[in-house]
């Protein structure tokens, strides 16, 4: 049996940014940019786009305090045919328990019955096709991983 070597991660683009309220539009357009020619169809790279900024809002606001001094970092890589885009920030026992967090319910949030808040990591979730949070002291990471390849029924979510 013949063995096929996967070539190892590719380092795409790594930069950090201010913590400031925004600046999830430059995470977005940059990440955006960096992998327009990896073969994502234009309704996945939204997709990702969403992602992108929802994270890195989360990171700015819940991890990092909206403290301009403590940077997001974010960087992209490309594994086969996967893109992963992992967003750090500073705020690891903030997010120790985050994995438990009830479903976003629509109608309870109307009512008064949940924090009209909360809709972040679901819609990030819906977004990728793999998310993955990790917390290693202090610094907390989300990874993103969105297929280039991916099933036809998603382009028209």
């Amino acid at each position: 049996m013949t063995q096929v070597a996967r070539p190892a991660p590719r380092r795409i683009d790594a930069f950090t940014l201010a913590s400031e309220p925004g600046n999830e539009r430059i995470a977005l357009a940059r990440v955006a940019g960096s992998v327009a020619d990896l073969g994502l169809s234009e309704a996945r790279l939204e997709r990702l786009k969403t992602a992108v900024a929802e994270a890195t809002m989360n990171a700015i606001e819940h991890g990092n305090g909206n403290r301009p001094e403590i940077p997001v970092e974010v960087e992209v890589t490309q594994n086969g045919d996967e893109i992963i885009v992992a967003i750090s920030d500073q705020g690891g026992e903030i997010h120790a328990d985050s994995g438990d967090h009830e479903q976003p319910d629509l109608v309870k949030k109307l009512g008064g019955g949940q924090s009209p808040r909360g809709w972040g990591l679901f819609l990030i979730r819906n977004m990728v096709d793999a998310l993955d949070i990790t917390t290693d002291g202090q610094r907390h990471t989300i990874s993103l991983t969105m297929r280039t390849g991916g099933s036809a029924h998603e382009e028209h979510v």
